[in-house]
């Protein structure tokens, strides 16, 4: 009978299908499982031996390569003699914070232990990397590419290239992270890196063949320095940052800051041989320079000099460059709709903030510091602390909107925000170096830049048409940048320096994006495999 049952009410549902003319089935998305052990291991990679972090046994890490709406199961496994976590730079986890891999929303995953993300690259295409966010261990590697495609039904704003090749750019310094730590520790500034290196290496090659069209997708993942990159004889089509698609500008070369991750086409239309390809160190005495091979497949003939001719110490030429990158406003990305469809430059802004970063000493040791507050991890991570109602780990009086002339101080600096908020950030740089900002669990828009104090007359600068949409954005010496954004992904979000060393030593935030009701459409539960820590051990 039961049987007899199942089979009218499959006869049935089939009716009803032809019947309308047509059936869909929800399938759930595919999933993609990654395990990573993370160890120790010994590398050269400018001619010094030395303690790097290596996952499953390479350097830089495995890459994470999905499509959109994928689920992404990474199980981690800590080999080190000390704490760690991934963060997953630029990926917006919707729904949960829990998956961040910051000290602000996980406990770290002890020595001789694992632990498994679980989360959803949701409605997201593009270049992205992740890496060690704790114990300053993304100085000693441990960073990979995380690359997004799209989905087939997506059409792309250009030809498919023939292949795509990952570009890992990093400074690097020829000492283990355990002694830089603790020069940062002791108040001692970090020197000028040693060198930089691609994919791990001071060279690289990249066979292509002739008439060929190639997307290069290139990060900068050091921790400290900005760089410029160019190829000999060759113009590069910028079609993609950090999961939007540009304008296509054509450059000669490309200023790419820490943490920010670009997309360009190469077309091979040159004589047949072999070209240089450069990466060199952008506002920093003396240039540290990088070079690789971009050879025409059969070439038998080397490279000639002289190298590619890029920008040293020119602020003025990147600020210049970087307002010409803007959003392709009919290009689809990882939904049908234009990018254009969301007019961000109509919203009401409800709030605003000014951060000012400045370096100065608290009790003695130097510290970096937004707003006058040097923030500090608390034992227990703010959203454990958030998520269970415990007192006494953060609140909203530590940090305010705009700085004040209060003296500098350590706290936990949070913002409170309501979820969907639109909100005006301006970064204020008074300092002679170019700082870089990166904002968990979001993307914003690059609305403006320019020189001095900001002030409210200068929104009359702002770009709100064609801004383009990124989670990472410069600024640059005694100058500002505005941002604006939609805070409509619910949870415990990062807000932090790109230059690693400042971050280390407080130069970050957290915003709290909540609102009142509880549902899983806007934030996930607490995963049943949370590790607890601190306040929250108890729970």
């Amino acid at each position: 009978m039961r049987e007899a049952n199942l089979v009218n009410l499959t006869l049935g549902i089939i009716l009803v299908c032809f019947s309308f003319g047509g059936c869909w089935v929800n399938a759930e998305d595919p999933y993609r499982y990654f395990t990573f052990q993370v160890t120790y291991g010994t590398r050269a990679p400018l001619g010094v031996k030395q303690k790097v972090i290596l996952v499953n046994g390479q350097f830089p890490a495995p890459k994470i390569e999905c499509a959109t709406n994928d689920n992404i199961i990474v199980n981690v496994i800590n080999k080190l003699d000390e704490p760690f976590l991934f963060t997953w730079s630029g990926i917006k986890q919707r729904r949960t914070s829990w998956q961040d891999g910051v000290l602000g929303t996980n406990c770290p995953i002890p020595p001789n232990s694992n632990w498994t993300y679980k989360f959803q690259v949701k409605d997201q295409i593009g270049t992205f990397t992740y890496f060690p966010s704790i114990n300053f261990q993304r100085a000693a590697g441990g960073f990979g590419a995380f690359v997004i495609q799209p989905r087939s039904v997506i059409t792309t704003p250009y030809p498919i290239p023939a292949a795509e090749f990952d570009l890992l750019i990093s400074d690097w310094y020829n000492t283990d992270h355990k002694t830089l730590r603790k020069k940062l520790d002791s108040g001692i500034s970090l020197p000028l890196p040693d060198g930089l290196l691609i994919n791990g290496q001071p060279s690289t090659t990249l066979v292509l063949k002739k008439g060929q069209t190639y997307k290069l997708r290139i990060s900068n993942v050091g921790i400290a320095t900005s760089i410029n990159f160019r190829i000999q004889g060759h113009l590069m089509t910028l079609v993609e940052v950090e999961g939007s698609h540009t304008v296509q500008e054509a450059y000669e070369s490309l200023d790419i800051h820490p943490g920010q991750s670009a997309a360009v086409l190469v077309s091979l239309h040159n004589l047949p041989k072999d070209y240089y390809f450069v990466a060199s160190s952008r506002f920093t005495k003396p240039i540290l320079t990088t070079i690789g091979i971009l050879r025409y497949e059969g070439s038998s003939i080397p490279p000639s000099k002289p190298l590619p001719i890029g920008p040293t110490y020119q602020l003025h030429w990147s600020l210049k460059q970087a307002r010409t990158i803007r959003l392709n406003l009919t290009a689809n990305a990882a939904r049908p709709n234009p990018q254009g469809s969301f007019h961000y430059g109509n919203i009401t802004i409800v709030r605003r903030l000014i951060l000012e970063n400045s370096l100065r000493k608290i009790k003695g040791a130097v510290r970096c510091s937004v707003n006058n507050v040097s923030y500090v991890d608390p034992p227990t991570p703010l959203k454990l602390a958030d998520w269970f109602n415990i007192g006494g780990v953060f609140d909203f009086k530590t940090f305010t909107d705009i700085p004040t002339p209060k003296p500098a101080r350590l706290g936990v600096s949070v913002v409170n925000i309501t979820l969907h908020d639109f909100v005006e950030i301006v970064f204020q740089n008074n300092e002679n170096t170019v700082q870089a900002w990166h904002f968990d669990g979001t993307s914003f828009y690059v609305v403006g830049f320019g020189s001095g104090v900001w002030t409210y007359d200068m929104r009359k600068r702002y770009n709100l048409v064609d801004g383009v949409s990124r989670h990472t954005v410069q600024v640059y010496p005694k100058s500002w940048t505005a941002i604006l954004v939609s805070l409509d992904n619910k949870g415990m979000w990062n807000l932090r320096s790109t230059i690693w060393w400042r971050n280390y030593l407080g130069q970050q935030l957290y915003f709290k994006v909540w609102n009142d009701e509880k549902s899983l459409y806007t934030e996930a539960d607490i995963p049943a495999n949370a590790l607890k820590c601190g306040k929250a051990s108890k729970y």
